[in-house]
């Protein structure tokens, strides 16, 4: 006999390629909610798709496979499993177990900071900080009683006349299993006083706008309030890269971006991620992408389809 879970996947499933009318992803109805839709396997050497996590989100996986890749950490998932992001972060992804009979499925929830603090007691606010900070980028079980309410939230796409008040009680619903469930902790602590993920995230967003300049760690601890190596560490702990590797990173998405979508060369989309080395930026981006950028850009516009998360 077919359990509850499996009968719970298998609907998620179906409502999802009953409403993915394209390729890639595509914004919803319910507010927060998109899903993605791929006919097509992309692996590490094939097309890797950058993409920045910008709200604290959760991210299902419901046919197929997907790899993330963040700093030095690496996850691969699927059902029953979903991922759960805090903050800003450069990410890549890979789809697997994707075709057109058969496409790889999954659907993002993000949530807001108001909403987390609306959910949490003063009891859990004022809860010690915690010396080592949390990830911001985990892998956790989907238990039934979290996938039943994901399940009813995705089933309004179909009953769009209940999305304005369903949709609230159903996100909410969620978003409190998600704080209460194994990795809860990585949302709590963005929106808790005294956190350094808090302090943390004023670095990111200071990197996210300035990821052009000269690296500056005096400035951006500054901009943090915290000492530098305080900075370093708790930076590495919650992104899984140290400062300067994360500007990398969004330098060479943003240039991979730049070579694909604008006629420039080489040398013109180094300097505007702000490279003054052409010969760094090559030797960095083919690191990065197992390709020189003249090679990935090739290979890219070769293929039917670019990945988008």
């Amino acid at each position: 006999m077919i359990n509850n879970t499996q009968q719970l996947q298998e609907e998620l499933a179906e409502i999802v390629a009953r409403n993915a009318d394209a390729e890639g992803t595509q914004t919803t109805k319910i507010p927060s909610l998109s899903i993605s839709c791929h006919t097509k396997p992309h692996y590490s050497n094939g097309i890797i798709e950058p993409y920045k996590i910008s709200k604290p989100s959760i991210y299902i996986v419901v046919q197929g496979i997907k790899d993330v890749t963040v700093g030095e950490d690496h996850f691969r998932y699927g059902s029953p499993y979903y991922m759960v992001a805090s903050m800003d972060l450069p990410i890549i992804a890979e789809v697997h177990e994707a075709s057109r009979l058969k496409p790889n499925l999954s659907i993002k929830l993000e949530f807001a900071h108001i909403s987390i603090l609306e959910l949490l007691s003063s009891d859990e606010l004022m809860t010690k900080i915690k010396k080592k900070s949390q990830r911001s980028l985990n892998v956790a079980r989907l238990d039934v009683s979290m996938l039943d309410a994901i399940v009813r939230l995705v089933r309004l796409l179909e009953k769009q006349n209940d999305i304005p008040i369903l949709s609230q009680l159903y996100m909410k619903e969620i978003l409190y299993k998600v704080l209460h469930g194994e990795h809860g902790e990585a949302l709590r602590q963005i929106v808790t006083d005294g956190s350094p993920a808090v302090y943390i995230q004023k670095a990111i967003q200071y990197i996210v706008v300035h990821y052009q300049d000269a690296f500056n760690v005096e400035l951006i601890a500054d901009v943090a309030k915290m000492s530098v190596p305080s900075l370093y560490r708790h930076f590495k702990e919650i992104t899984a890269m140290s400062p300067i590797q994360f500007q990398k990173q969004l330098r060479l998405q943003e240039a991979r971006r730049l070579l694909i979508d604008e006629p420039l060369d080489v040398a013109e989309t180094a300097s505007l991620v702000g490279y003054e080395s052409t010969t760094q930026f090559i030797r960095e981006y083919s690191r990065m992408f197992g390709f020189s950028p003249r090679k990935d850009v090739k290979r890219i516009k070769g293929l039917d389809q670019i990945v988008e998360t």
